[in-house]
């Protein structure tokens, strides 16, 4: 087969929206924009998304998280402060987590070799019984949970680059070793988990690997993150899929966070997911959005991630430049984590 990525995208997740919130539907549309006037779907394998079914829900959530996200919708409530749920959020959820669900379906079956998931609202906060901090189901955990179930495969890897911790996606896979849930993430900060002591428990003790970042770690950190503690940890666990949650808020200029990443950073680390992928998984990787609040910086890193993706040779656009500030030292955190799971 040739090379192939995919990606979805339904316009129907721009209806699920409140004006003022910084998850609300102009990350999508900008994002959208830009990627149109770039011409950088061209070529590529856009696949239909369609309502995640009860059935793959229920691998990772509750019946009774379901029948609250509906009844949610319903009365246009909130699940909490953070987290709202307008008359059509709870399709537009179905929605999210079914065109990642098809993506996946289509690398799995060898239509496509990679993807990415242009999808809202996202998902790596939803616990199995709660959603919460701007996400309805879980998107990347009901994927690999298909990829497992429907398709047979026996070790998944999740990475998760946005700046807030998983907290979802961990929960879902605590104890279980056959998904390997890595993510970096600014600490402490929202939701307050991913200690770095957090690994697992029983069957799944030391899948979970937290890397708890302090704040102003820029690209240096992150780089060593990825290429002292998860190319080790994921050559040891061999993975035949690789999901990735990503969040672009990590960026030295996003308005939720405080970190020091750049642009160029991100295409960094996306580098290197993709050769870990090559060589140990075919070149399975699927990303899936996350977090980005910074729309211009969220446009740029999606649109650099599919021509990365798609093996443009298009240069990197980035149109913040460098960080303004000195980046923070990640020495003692890595140190920690390394220890923790590789010495």
């Amino acid at each position: 087969m040739s090379h192939t990525t995919a990606y979805c995208y339904d316009p129907f997740n721009l209806r699920h929206h409140l004006a003022g919130h910084p998850e609300n539907r102009e990350r999508l549309r900008g994002t959208w924009s830009l990627l149109q006037s770039e011409g950088a779907l061209e070529g590529l394998l856009g696949v239909p998304s369609t309502p995640a079914s009860d059935e793959r829900l229920l691998r990772v959530h509750g019946r009774r998280h379901l029948q609250t996200v509906t009844l949610a919708a319903q009365r246009n409530a909130h699940l909490d402060p953070d987290t709202y749920v307008g008359g059509d959020s709870e399709l537009a959820a179905r929605l999210a987590a079914g065109g990642l669900l098809n993506v996946v379906d289509a690398v799995l079956a060898g239509q496509a070799t990679n993807g990415f998931a242009l999808v809202r609202p996202p998902g790596h906060h939803a616990t199995p019984d709660r959603g919460m901090g701007f996400c309805l189901y879980n998107n990347v955990a009901i994927a690999a949970r298909a990829a497992q179930a429907e398709q047979g495969l026996k070790r998944v890897l999740i990475v998760d680059f946005d700046v807030h911790h998983g907290n979802g996606t961990q929960d879902a896979f605590y104890d279980d070793g056959s998904v390997l849930f890595f993510s970096t993430h600014q600490y402490p900060y929202y939701p307050g988990t991913g200690h770095w002591r957090e690994t697992g428990s029983g069957a799944g003790k030391g899948a979970t690997v937290n890397v708890p970042m302090p704040a102003g770690v820029g690209d240096a950190g992150y780089f060593e993150a990825f290429d002292t503690v998860l190319a080790p940890i994921a050559r040891r666990f061999r993975p035949q899929f690789i999901l990735v949650s990503a969040g672009y808020d990590a960026h030295w200029n996003d308005p939720l966070a405080g970190m020091a990443l750049t642009i160029h950073g991100y295409a960094g680390l996306v580098d290197r997911l993709l050769a870990l992928a090559d060589e140990q998984c075919g070149g399975r990787i699927i990303f899936t959005l996350e977090g980005g609040y910074h729309l211009e910086v969220l446009a740029h890193s999606v649109l650099n991630t599919l021509r990365q993706l798609s093996r443009s040779d298009e240069p990197i656009s980035d149109p913040l430049g460098p960080c303004p500030w000195g980046e923070h030292d990640a020495s003692a955190v890595l140190t920690q984590v390394r220890v923790m799971h590789l010495e």
